[in-house]
């Protein structure tokens, strides 16, 4: 999956007018990583200024905002981003999905449309979907140097990288997810706190840390 054209393939997979995709949060740094087209960028510029919006919004909930009828009959208020809004005209209904990883949350993608309208139930799970694909772009692009590392470690200290392992089976049970993506989380969790996967583990392993689907997401002790 290449940034450059990653929102010219999610648009060509959506029957929407645009797309960009966006990193916000406490653990990638807040900007745009791809946009489809100029108002697609412009929409994510404007949230990062302003503090609010559907993205805002879709990661703090961690579930899709969807906006059908954004100047008619808007179902949520976000003063200073509706009012900006009025300038662009031709964006009729915003659709955020979140970026999601077990309790890591890295961002989220959003839809612009020219006409009003609810997305079609197909193309809501079409775009859950690639949003779900996109968020283990992103986090694999950001632990690349996590990943080197790791991958130093499996020469130097056969006894750690078991260790991983035990530990990506003890996330995997937690936060439900596949052997794959719970020592990408694993992975994550290290890039956050800037120290070796090894550390993580051990954290796991001793009950100091807990990727359990809860309301409060990862739990350190």
């Amino acid at each position: 999956m290449d940034d450059n054209d990653l929102a010219g393939s999610l648009l060509a997979a959506l029957p929407v007018s645009g797309v960009s995709v966006a990193t916000m949060g406490g653990l990638l740094r807040t900007e745009t990583v791809s946009a489809s087209d100029p108002t697609a960028a412009r929409l994510d510029e404007l949230q990062f200024d302003l503090g609010e919006g559907p993205c805002w919004d879709a990661v703090a909930e961690r579930r899709p905002v969807h906006e059908a009828a954004l100047r008619r009959a808007p179902r949520r208020t976000w003063p200073a981003f509706s009012r900006a809004l009025l300038d662009h005209e031709g964006v009729e209904a915003l659709h955020a999905f979140p970026l999601l990883l077990g309790p890591l949350a890295l961002g989220a993608m959003e839809l612009w449309c020219d006409r009003p309208g609810d997305l079609p139930d197909a193309s809501t799970l079409r775009a859950a979907t690639l949003a779900d694909q996109v968020s283990r772009h992103l986090l694999r692009r950001a632990v690349s140097d996590v990943a080197d590392d790791q991958a130093e470690e499996v020469r130097v200290d056969k006894y750690s990288r078991r260790r991983i392992h035990q530990a990506t089976g003890m996330v995997l049970a937690q936060a439900d997810l596949s052997a794959e993506d719970a020592e990408l989380l694993l992975q994550g969790h290290a890039f956050a706190k800037g120290v070796p996967m090894s550390e993580v583990a051990d954290a796991v392993l001793e009950g100091r840390l807990s990727f359990a689907s809860e309301p409060d997401g990862i739990v350190e002790r």
